[in-house]
């Protein structure tokens, strides 16, 4: 993948036949600006929607698979019962893990990779190469003690 850029994303869109529109280029634009946020396709629409009245929401809908297939953006399943939309940063190799409190919600995510034991010790048992993982931890959150 490119660098998350709007410009990158029209040399990929070209790369795959895909048209080249602003309308893209928008929902693009208010992912990056909120990076780490988990929003759902919904969220997505309103956020870009205030900044670009005229993008209408089927574009939004649309738009968020080709992100994805274009390597700008994964699909993350907090068990909410919706899709979220994550951007893929560059140089990535995992997905960072998730703590989720299961009294407000709240979402925070885990930086550092805390598998990298495991996926060796995998390999070295099973000759399996790991590309990548989800975890997911749930539990009480600071702010919410002992809920």
């Amino acid at each position: 993948m490119l660098s998350n850029s709007k410009d990158d994303l029209s040399q990929l869109l070209r790369e795959k036949g895909y048209k080249i529109t602003e309308q893209r280029k928008a929902v693009l634009e208010i992912v990056m600006e909120h990076d780490g946020e988990h929003l759902s396709s919904q969220e997505i629409y309103e956020l870009v929607k205030k900044k670009y009245p005229d993008v209408g929401v089927a574009t939004v809908y649309r738009t968020l698979p080709v992100l994805e297939e274009l390597g700008y953006v994964y699909t993350v399943d907090l068990g909410d019962g919706c899709a979220r939309y994550e951007l893929q940063r560059e140089g990535q190799q995992h997905r960072h893990h998730h703590l989720i409190c299961e009294c407000c919600g709240e979402i925070t995510e885990v930086k550092d990779d805390l598998l990298d034991e495991i996926e060796k010790k995998i390999y070295d048992n099973y000759g399996f190469t790991i590309k990548d993982h989800r975890v997911k931890f749930y539990g009480i959150c600071s702010k919410c003690g002992k809920c």
